[in-house]
């Protein structure tokens, strides 16, 4: 884990955990668990075919074993380097092979399936997967407590490393077309990077410091508590965010979401206009857009947005999902795919921006 992320508090401790099992700890015990567990679920372990744990595990997905991967992007930074013969080939050893077999792919990301897709893996075994950060359940009068009254000064979050990717500085913009329309809000944003002193520097000089304040770092639950004070949050992420877990925490937080449809988490938790806001292209103009709302629209994302999480986007729900689709491909009873959520089916998104489409024509539930 990055040491940034230890810094704001969370653990890398496993060793207190009584279910899990250290590879580098106890080999022997570890190897035994994955030949013959009932079903194996295989994340990224930065092994090479040729280590002794690459081996075990290309042994036990060579089995027939079911087996139950999950993944990111892995053409994150452009599908073209699906053409590459040596890419192409260790793409095949690792996913292509098992097209037939009992292997299927949780898809971490919107996109996922359209890389997998490319390269013909996993043809109808993609599911919609993700991250589950902890869970807050408000009842209804905590709820009211956080949504947007007319009149009131409009509050609005932005919370991530200050680095390229996440298009930071889209806040000032955003904040100059906020002022220049008239509208009473303030921008609380949370985190620090190398774009910190030119963040304070723009700022300075548009005249923002009453509008704009830099919190630095906080942690996790401080930012949970930031997001409940505010009305908006703001995503800003481009294609290089594999997932984007701020934006299940905003949502859930009952935070309307203005999100970038590039990165991984959006297409999946935000349906345009209904849960959320969505912009694609990473185009701050687009952005801007969404933030001129009426009070009646801002409460119904709002809602909307904490229902979906405390709903369906949660690790709950996706746990018991995942165990109901674990006792059927070990012969128990058939498993009913829901139509959304965690353990639906995964669509093809060929672009960002192409999964609205697919719902205006009524394609997607």
């Amino acid at each position: 884990m990055e040491e940034g992320r230890k810094n704001l508090g969370w653990s890398t401790d496993t060793g207190t955990i009584p279910y899990v099992h250290r590879m580098y700890e106890d080999e022997e015990a570890c190897a035994a668990l994955i030949k013959n567990c009932d079903v194996l679920m295989l994340g990224w372990t930065g092994q090479d075919n040729d280590s002794n744990t690459g081996r075990l595990l290309k042994e036990r997905m060579d089995s027939g074993k079911p087996v139950i991967r999950v993944s990111e992007r892995i053409y994150r930074e452009g599908r073209w380097k699906a053409v590459s013969p040596r890419g192409l080939k260790a793409k095949y050893e690792e996913h292509i092979k098992y097209k037939n077999a009992p292997v299927y792919m949780l898809c971490a990301g919107a996109y996922v399936s359209g890389d997998y897709n490319l390269i013909g893996a996993y043809p109808g075994k993609m599911f919609k997967w993700g991250y589950f950060p902890p869970l807050r359940i408000y009842d209804e009068e905590k709820l009211e407590s956080l949504l947007y009254r007319d009149g009131e000064q409009l509050r609005i979050c932005f919370a991530s490393r200050l680095i390229k990717l996440k298009h930071p500085e889209f806040v000032i913009t955003a904040a100059d077309y906020l002022r220049e329309n008239n509208i009473d809000f303030h921008i609380d944003m949370v985190g620090d990077g190398p774009l910190l002193d030119e963040l304070k520097k723009t700022i300075d000089e548009h005249s923002l410091n009453n509008c704009i304040k830099m919190h630095g770092v906080k942690s996790p639950d401080e930012v949970r508590d930031m997001m409940e004070q505010s009305h908006i949050f703001i995503f800003a992420s481009n294609y290089l965010e594999g997932w984007g877990a701020v934006v299940n925490e905003a949502m859930n937080s009952a935070c309307a979401v203005v999100a970038s449809s590039e990165a991984g988490a959006v297409p999946f938790l935000i349906r345009d206009g209904v849960n959320g806001l969505t912009f694609d292209n990473c185009d701050v103009n687009e952005l801007k857009k969404h933030l001129i709302l009426n009070g009646e629209k801002i409460r119904e994302l709002q809602k909307a947005a904490y229902a979906t999480i405390a709903g369906t986007w949660n690790a709950k729900c996706a746990a018991d999902r995942l165990l109901s689709f674990c006792d059927s491909i070990t012969g128990g009873a058939e498993f009913n795919v829901p139509s959304d959520g965690p353990m639906s089916m995964a669509q093809v998104i060929k672009a960002p921006g192409f999964i609205r489409t697919l719902q205006e024509d009524n394609h997607l539930e």
